[in-house]
This record gives C-alpha cells, structure tokens and sequence, in this order.
C-alpha cells in the first residue's frame, strides 16, 4: 500500500484552515456502496447541536443529521472502550464477544500486555468479511482489541491498512511519541522528548484523506475510531481559540475544543466525497463508543435528560448519538426511535455489501430502518454485561430496561417511555416483567475465563 508519510509539515496547515480540496471528479458508481463508520470516543449523548447542545459549535455534524437520518435510540456494546469496540466489530453481545472489558479477570502469560485479550482467529469481524466481498478496507485511529504480535491486530482481521493505537491505554495521549503504521511503529519526530507539536488526531484525519485519494474509484470500506474528545484534554490552538471567551473551566475549554475538531473533519470528510464524486455512493455513519465521561452538569449537559455517563449501565452510559447518511438512498431530515444496538453494525455492512454474515452474532440486519423500508424490528432482548466493580448487567426489552448492579441483587426497573432518566424504578409494580427479564439475565451469556460473574 503506498502512503505519503505527512511529517513536516505545519500543524495548522490541515487541521484548523480548509482543506486542500481535491480536484473534482466523476466518478463511476461502484457495484456496492463505500462505507465509512467514524466513532467519537467519550461523545455524551447531548454533545451535538442535532442532539440538544446549544454551548458546543457541531454544524457540520448537524448538517449530516440534516441530510441524513438521526437515531435516538441507538446504544454502543458497552459503558466502556474496548468491549464495545468488541461488540461493533464481531456483531455479539457483551455476554458472547471474545473482549468483554478493558482488563481481563486472569493474567495471559505470552501476550505483551497479559491483561489485555486479543480477538482471536475464529472471531470473524466487519473487516473480514468486507474485504472478502471485495471492499479495499482501512482503519485510523485507536483500535484496543489486539496488541502488535497477537492474533487481534488489525492487519490480521481484515484491515489492508492502518494507522493509529493498537493499545487504548496509550491512546490516552494525543501527543504520542509513536503509534503504529500497520506492522511498524511509526514515530512522530515531533512529539520526541515528550514535545507536543503534533496532534495525532491530525494525522488520522490526513490518512483518511490519503484512503479516498487513492481508493476512490475502487469499493472501500473506512473505520475511523478518532481518539478525541477522549481524556488527556487537549485541543490545537485555532479550537481553543474559538472558546477562549466563555466563562467555562479550562477542561471544559479543550472538551468543547475536541469536540469542534471532531465536528469540521467530519465536515472535510464529507466534502471530499462530494469532490470525488462518490458522495451518493457512500453510506456513512457516525457515533460514539460510550457516553460521555464526565456529565459537565450545568455547562453542556453531555449526557442530556439520561442518567449516568460512561461506566454505567444506565442510559447515560449506553446510549449513543448515531448518524446515517447516504444521499441517495438514506432519506434526509429524517429522525428514527426504532431502538438497536452496536451488535447489528455487522449485519447490517453485510447487508450492504451484499454478503452473509457468520452465525454466531447476536445482531439483526437493520439495513430497511435507515432505508426508512420499514419503521419496526423484530422483537428481542438488547443486553449488557460490565465488569469493572461487581458483575454488572443491563437488558432492554419493548420499553423496558432492566439493570442488576451485582449477580445478586434484585433487579432495577425502568419504563424508558414514560421515564427517560430512569428515575423511578418500578420493579415493585410489575413483578411480571421483573422475572421475565432476570430470567433473561441468568441465560444470556456463556462463561468466559477471561470475565468471569464473580472476579
């Protein structure tokens, strides 16, 4: 694969002013569609001006919405990172996918990080099966389901190319001093020494760019797994500058600075596609893997009307901003409460690319609700397990969530029409639903050595 290695260049001449717009084109239409998933990490459900933000500066976003259809009710794999990323790539439930947290229970002697589980060989995922269709396929940003070496990194499942963090942890910087270029790492001669004249969000967004100049006439698939607006807070200086007068705390300066830099390269990404002629051959989609990390109550609200934030398993913690947009195909301005989760992304891209997904998913095709073919799924249970402080579960069901905070404790109630923020639990009234749903819980998930009920 050939790549133009971006590394002397001024930080502000891609990432704050225009783009440099590629030259116009016309575009044959590809047999089946290009796809490009781009995933915000630690978006609140509120952080969007299409999603209630009114402090927040998202207009390029909200223009998506506005072309495309904006979903309500769609929920990530989990409160956290990597299972979620798990459940988005294998098409399974938290209680099936092989990553099901962040660190295992058990140490893995042999992996270079023993806590951290690879996919392994038999966990089929979205990239496999799009480029066994024939899609080109490429990922920039943070992957966190299989170090360098194991049987999990992403040249292994499926990527022809990649660029970003294997390891979630290191993610945590946006100055890195390195990050990886498929096999090799790939040092950023600006960040050595620990100086911060590179951010790496920059150079995620210029190898998107890189993918569609060279891939534009083929049939690609793109997954950008951007590492803002993601803890440690920093922001280039133009994204500052646009907050610099607000009466806001310095953290939440630079968040609502992420968030804008996320905003406009959705916005260049975007206008590439209509440059090269393949905006109405592109289905596109953007979300969020968890809620929000802090709430910022009072200021943006970043969780909106939901409880909790990321690490719950309450609305606030699952429950993602999902954006579809495909002109010629996903009806525009449209806005759908039809409830689904990270599971049925891989049926889903299957369906679009005109393959069959493997058996052993948990998700449904949801391909006819952003067609707006249909405005229903079939009926089914939508389930979470945690495991960072006790075992943790949540299930939704109709309008029901139910969530039990440890293997043994009664189960929370909550109906999602009438109470959005889960502020009344009604467990007491409808023992029915109760032990339907914990009976639910108890045979949802098979055992895993890596995440066992009781740690």
């Amino acid at each position: 694969m050939r790549y133009t290695i971006y590394l002397l260049f001024a930080v502000a001449a891609f990432s704050c002013a225009p783009s440099q717009e590629p030259e116009v084109a016309e575009a044959a239409a590809p047999a089946l569609p290009n796809i490009i998933f781009i995933m915000a990490d630690d978006l609140g459900y509120g952080d969007l001006g299409s999603y209630g933000q009114r402090q927040i500066q998202t207009p390029h976003l909200d223009q998506m919405a506005a072309e495309g259809m904006r979903f309500t009710q769609v929920y990530t794999g989990s409160p956290v990172c990597a299972p979620s990323r798990s459940v988005l790539m294998t098409g399974q439930h938290t209680g099936h996918t092989k990553v099901r947290g962040n660190f295992s229970a058990i140490e893995v002697p042999g992996l270079p990080e023993p806590r951290r589980i690879p996919l392994a060989p038999e966990d089929t995922i979205v990239a496999e099966l799009l480029q066994q269709a024939g899609y080109i396929t490429g990922m920039f940003g943070k992957w966190g389901l299989g170090e360098a070496t194991t049987t999990g990194e992403p040249n292994a499942k499926g990527f022809d190319e990649w660029f970003g963090f294997n390891n979630q942890r290191r993610a945590h910087s946006h100055y890195p001093d390195y990050v990886w270029h498929n096999r090799d790492t790939f040092p950023i001669p600006a960040n050595q020494q620990q100086q911060r004249g590179q951010h790496v969000h920059e150079l995620f967004t210029q190898f998107a760019f890189d993918f569609l100049k060279e891939y534009r006439d083929t049939t690609f698939f793109m997954y950008l797994p951007y590492t803002v607006p993601h803890s440690e807070f920093a922001a280039t200086d133009t994204f500052l500058a646009m907050y610099e007068s607000q009466p806001w705390s310095d953290q939440e300066k630079k968040y609502a600075a992420m968030v804008s830099m996320l905003d406009t390269d959705v916005g260049r990404i975007l206008d590439s596609l209509r440059a090269y002629g393949i905006d109405s051959t592109t289905m596109v989609f953007f979300c969020s893997d968890n809620g929000a990390a802090n709430r910022y109550e009072g200021t943006f609200d970043s969780s909106g009307e939901l409880r909790g934030r990321k690490r719950d398993m309450y609305e606030g913690g699952l429950r993602t901003p999902m954006i579809a947009r495909m002109p010629s195909q996903v009806p525009a301005g449209q806005v759908s409460e039809v409830p689904w989760y990270f599971a049925d992304v891989l049926p889903t891209l299957a369906a679009l690319a005109k393959t069959n997904p493997h058996k052993h998913i948990d998700g449904q095709n949801v391909l006819p609700i952003l067609l707006a073919e249909s405005d229903t799924l079939p009926e089914r249970y939508l389930y979470w397990e945690f495991h960072e402080r006790e075992f943790d579960q949540a299930v939704r069901w109709q309008q029901w969530k139910g969530v039990r905070q440890g293997a043994d404790t009664p189960l929370e109630l909550y109906n999602l029409t009438d109470d959005l923020s889960e502020s009344n639990d009604v467990s007491t009234q409808h023992p029915q639903i109760v032990q339907q749903l914990t009976t639910y819980l108890d045979s949802a998930r098979t055992v895993s050595r890596y995440w066992p009920i009781n740690e």
